[in-house]
């Protein structure tokens, strides 16, 4: 096709063609065919079935050979989308007019493949028609939609070879045309080669620029353009609000307001949108909201954009309130409506309405499209439901890369390891080629099994796959092998970096945070102001928490000020639990409980939850006792709560308390979530429970801990007692001497070379006496100790932690 385009230039540039058709300069249509009512039906005609009841009222009055409706014929066919029967109305007629041939590649270049409106300028060429400017504009649009490098630059050239090179129209189209091939570059040396620019001009690079991702540089421009005394039309202002949107430019998008404010542009609905869709990018909810508000002229995409920018912005409540009122409006919702739906409810946990979206889909017909159900699949997932996400992508008939990926990222965030490794093996055989986000989602399945040597299998296939380049499988490989206790490998990748994302610094602060190295978080979050990276919600969170698991409350409450002062970031209830946490663990008990009174929102879960372990490390019964009511309110059937509060009553001796708390529990049908610890040897993933014997070196295992918690004793150790009562003390050290924990770090002693480090992961907050003796079984064995319990790292080396008994 290229080869036959270039050797038909030449055809367009001589005299001589090796075919011409008969062409008279101008046709001559007399006066009564303009008149002819076939002609008036023809030019009101608005569909095909009407189309064909016109033409046998041309042909019965004999003026279907006549040149005007032959062309409008074509025109209207090629309109109507049926290029065969353009096609069939266009071969028979002897003379064609340049007119009708124009209008028949316009057919082929809207309608049909581009290809064949190729194939069609070439024969167009052939037939000795000389090409008008149309012609090439068509054919670049074509090949801009369907990213046909070659092929553009095919045009291009003809286009030059033409005389077409000073057309700033045509030019414009070439500009257009690189862009959209994302050869932005190329766009730009044509832009700036062009003798004059135009407003249209310089609205096409601009935009250009800003969807290819160089916000920055569409916004420079803009500033270009005007200082060559052109000002902004709604177009350029359409196209420079998303690019400041996602650069978060909200001082340069206030800017931009009052011009559109003093231009008079607020009036037009679509400038009015992408101003909304600007603020909330921004993450300034509020005056977003004023202008759509105000908009008298809401359509699906203002609503769309509320929507998804309310549930971006972690409003998911008011997300899914705006849902609610646009179908109280009476608007249709259309599939990004529903994904933006599915976003909030799953980011929320709402299953409720989650469902209610779903029976949406089916009544809306939007089952098969594919994008819709892989949001219903996410959020099932997120909803923790992942059961009914897999027989969601079971019954699909047609699976993209992306519903792979929400599967396997789905069972990775529901603790299901196996079955998303073993769905990424089941995607390999049917030969479907994984990409970035199937990586990160991988990544997430080997962050949550925590074991070292799987990460490590992980990195390489990034590396051999040449995904390990990608941002986000690099932020993803930082956190990785930060919450794989390899907090080292994780800072050596972040110092390796080129480029950064904002979520690359949450992962290392956060990394830095669980291991106890809240210094070490300061410093960095201290690093990336100093290089003007915008901190986010997730950013204060990590920091914070850090702060908290680090003892250093005073820089943590000012992190939650500078939150909200500096940045305008409005606190989300894991902010408010955060605080709690950072206050309650340092013993300022009192000041967490009027934090939680004076919250300018009803407490979650999770602020009453922080308060309630917090009484528990400072054996606060009275506070312990009025954050649990809570918490028996708003989730009465969480067995962890109850056992949290008996504990707390057991080491303060109040053992009637404990009783009753039991007996609610039997009453109930609530059950203590088992602890376990697990450590991995040879890729097999050992699994131990507190007392356990049903491991097949069980024997061998307790006989070692037997010797082991002797040697630990002689050192210093001496067990905790202060969780049993009415049971004989031999007896509560044995208990105590088999916890999960214990019975974990004996198997990984006997089964690996001295000296080697052992990683355990405990599902639950690791206990006092095990936190005691590990240290001293580090220091005894000469081993480093590495315990990942619920909320942190413990890296317990010569009989210290890292935490300095901080957790």
């Amino acid at each position: 096709m290229t080869s036959q385009l270039l050797a038909t230039a030449s055809l367009s540039t001589t005299p001589q063609s090796r075919i011409q058709h008969t062409l008279a300069p101008r046709i001559h249509i007399p006066a009564h065919v303009y008149k002819h009512p076939a002609a008036i039906l023809l030019e009101l005609c608005t569909s095909i079935q009407e189309l064909h009841q016109i033409i046998p009222l041309i042909i019965k009055n004999g003026l279907y050979e006549q040149h005007l409706f032959q062309t409008k014929l074509v025109s209207l066919f090629c309109r109507y989308g049926s290029l065969t029967e353009a096609t069939r109305v266009f071969e028979p007629i002897e003379d064609k007019t340049d007119a009708l041939y124009h209008t028949l590649l316009k057919g082929y270049a809207q309608n049909s493949s581009i290809f064949d409106g190729f194939s069609f300028f070439c024969r167009m060429m052939e037939d000795g028609v000389q090409p008008v400017v149309y012609n090439f504009t068509y054919l670049l649009k074509g090949c801009g939609e369907n990213s046909l490098i070659r092929e553009g630059k095919e045009v291009h050239a003809l286009m030059i070879l033409n005389g077409h090179e000073g057309d700033v129209y045509a030019m414009t189209c070439v500009v257009n045309m690189y862009a959209k091939c994302r050869l932005i570059d190329d766009a730009h040396k044509v832009f700036v080669k062009l003798p004059e620019r135009d407003l249209v001009c310089w609205n096409t690079i601009i935009a250009g620029y800003a969807q290819n991702g160089f916000a920055g540089r569409s916004v420079e421009l803009v500033s270009q353009m005007q200082s060559e005394g052109l000002r902004p039309d709604p177009v350029t202002i359409i196209s420079i609000l998303p690019a400041v949107g996602n650069l978060g430019y909200l001082r340069v998008g206030k800017v931009i307001h009052g011009y559109v404010l003093r231009s008079g542009y607020d009036r037009l609905g679509n400038v009015a949108t992408a101003l909304v869709d600007m603020y909330l990018k921004c993450g300034s909810l509020s005056p977003g909201r004023v202008i759509f508000d105000n908009m008298s002229g809401k359509n699906v995409v203002s609503w769309n954009i509320m929507i998804d920018g309310y549930a971006e912005n972690g409003d998911y409540a008011e997300a899914l309130s705006l849902f609610e009122k646009m179908l109280d409006n009476g608007f249709k919702p259309t599939g990004v409506t529903i994904m933006a739906a599915l976003h909030a409810c799953g980011d929320s946990g709402d299953l409720a309405r989650g469902q209610f979206v779903h029976k949406l889909v089916n009544e809306l017909g939007l089952n098969r499209d594919v994008s819709v159900m892989n949001s219903l699949i996410s959020m099932y997932c997120k909803c923790k439901r992942v059961g009914i996400a897999a027989e969601i992508f079971k019954n699909m008939k047609e699976k993209t890369l992306v519903s792979w990926n929400a599967m396997i990222l789905g069972y990775a965030q529901n603790g299901q390891i196996i079955n998303a490794l073993n769905h990424f093996r089941l995607m390999k055989v049917q030969n479907i080629e994984h990409d970035s986000f199937t990586m990160v989602s991988i990544i997430a399945a080997v962050t949550e099994f925590s074991a070292l040597r799987q990460a490590k299998w992980v990195h390489g296939l990034a590396t051999r796959t040449c995904l390990d380049k990608n941002v986000f499988v690099k932020t993803a490989l930082v956190d990785m092998y930060a919450k794989c206790g390899a907090i080292t490998t994780a800072q050596k990748l972040f110092d390796l970096m080129d480029e950064r994302h904002i979520t690359t610094w949450n992962a290392m602060i956060d990394g830095y945070g669980t291991h106890g190295y809240g210094m070490e978080a300061i410093k960095l979050f201290e690093d990336m102001e100093a290089r003007d990276i915008k901190p986010n919600n997730i950013t204060f969170l990590c920091i914070i928490s850090a702060c908290s698991h680090s003892g250093f409350v005073e820089e943590g409450c000012g992190y939650f000020s500078k939150m909200k002062k500096d940045y305008q970031i409005k606190p989300t209830m894991d902010h408010y639990g955060a605080m709690v946490d950072l206050l309650g663990r340092s013993g300022r008990l009192t000041k967490a409980w009027d934090f939680i009174q004076n919250m300018p929102v009803e407490p979650g879960i999770n602020v009453f939850g922080a308060m309630l372990g917090a009484c528990k490390i400072h054996k606060n019964v009275e506070l312990a006792e009025m954050a649990a009511g809570k918490l028996f309110e708003l989730n009465p059937n969480d067995g962890g709560y109850y056992v949290l509060l008996a504990n707390i009553y057991a080491v303060t001796s109040m053992w009637d308390k404990v009783t009753e708390i039991r007996s609610k529990m039997e009453e109930r049908g609530i059950k203590k979530t088992p602890g376990y610890s697990s450590v991995e040897l040879e890729n097999e993933v050992h699994t131990f429970y507190s007392g356990s014997s049903w491991h097949s070196d069980s024997k061998k295992i307790y006989d070692f801990l037997e010797i082991l918690i002797e040697k630990i004793k002689d050192a210093g150790y001496v067990p905790a007692m202060d969780l049993m009562h009415d049971v004989e003390d031999d007896l509560q050290e044995q208990m105590v001497s088999t916890h999960s924990e214990k019975l974990a770090i004996a198997f990984g002693l006997l089964n690996t070379r001295p000296g080697a480090t052992i990683h355990i992961r405990k599902n639950l907050r690791v206990c006092g006496d095990c936190h005691n003796a590990t240290k001293f079984i580090s220091l005894v064995e000469n081993r480093e100790i590495i315990v990942r319990d619920l909320h942190r790292f413990h890296h317990f080396k010569n009989g210290i932690c890292s935490c300095g008994d901080y957790w």
